[in-house]
Formats: structure tokens, C-alpha cells, sequence
């Protein structure tokens, strides 16, 4: 279970944690506001400079797909 805000296996919450390419510091920005506007993204935190990322998500209100559908649409690579 997360410390930060109690998501979890508990919560049926799913932890993706994968490093990305292509990241620039406005594209970072704008994956991160699309993510965070899904139904069901609870977190993200991206470092744009090392492709560091963390996503929180219900996976019964948000599909995967539809998270990698976001950074297909701003040409980063998510290497998951």
C-alpha cells in the first residue's frame, strides 16, 4: 500500500513504474494532465529528464491501453 495516499493492492489500485523515451519537459507535462483527467489515475509523477515514471490507477475504471494510448499521442515510448 502506498504511504502517500493509501493506494493499493487493498484498493484493487494497480503501480506502474517504467522508464520512458522521448520525454521533453512540455510533453512530460501534458502526458501527466491527460493521465491524471482518465477516470480512475489516481498519481502520476514523471521525471522527464531520466523517463522515470509512476502511475496509480484502477484498472476497472481505466484500461491500460488507454494509458499507453496517451503517450502514443505525445511520441514518448513507454517501455513497460
Amino acid at each position: 500500500m502506498c504511504k502517500e495516499c493509501g493506494c493499493g493492492e487493498s484498493n484493487k489500485n494497480t503501480r506502474l513504474q517504467f522508464n520512458a523515451k522521448g520525454y521533453t519537459d512540455q510533453s512530460a507535462k501534458v502526458i501527466e494532465k491527460s493521465l491524471l483527467g482518465l477516470p480512475g489515475v489516481l498519481y502520476v509523477h514523471i521525471h522527464a529528464h531520466d523517463g522515470e515514471t509512476t502511475i496509480d490507477y484502477d484498472p476497472t475504471k481505466t484500461k491500460l491501453m488507454e494509458i499507453l494510448n496517451v503517450f502514443d499521442k505525445n511520441s514518448v515510448e513507454a517501455n513497460l
